[in-house]
């Protein structure tokens, strides 16, 4: 059982900057490949970014590419998501994932484990 716990959200104005961070209980970096996620009010739970579990290898949703940086430490405990010259449509509630994966996954159903969320908003 992995238990993840994101933080960093906010209120910030267009063309600002936030780092989100995900706390997992467990040394993920062995074993998990690990994701964003976004979800805006009455939008389904989107892709954002993911990086595999040895770091190498990392990908995007195109809306987010160039803007956005998925990262982890060496500890394998800890997840960031640098989110770089946001727009208002950037703004939902941010969830970190695992999965149990050698790839880099895209979709929600190939994670196991999820956090709570962490709302980001982003004003015009």
């Amino acid at each position: 059982q992995v238990q993840l716990v994101e933080s960093g959200g906010g209120l910030v104005q267009a063309g600002g900057s936030l780092r989100l961070s995900c706390a997992a209980s467990v040394r993920t970096a062995s074993r998990y490949a690990m994701g964003w996620f976004r979800q805006a009010p009455g939008k389904e739970r989107e892709f954002v970014a993911a990086i595999r579990w040895t770091g190498s290898s990392t990908t995007y949703a195109n809306s987010v590419k160039g803007r956005f940086a998925i990262s982890r430490d060496d500890a394998g405990n800890t997840v960031y998501l640098q989110m770089n010259s946001l727009k208002p449509e950037d703004t939902a509630v941010y969830y970190c994932a695992a999965a149990a994966s050698v790839i880099v996954p895209t979709t929600r159903t190939q994670y196991n484990y999820w956090g709570q969320g962490t709302q980001v908003t982003v004003s015009s």
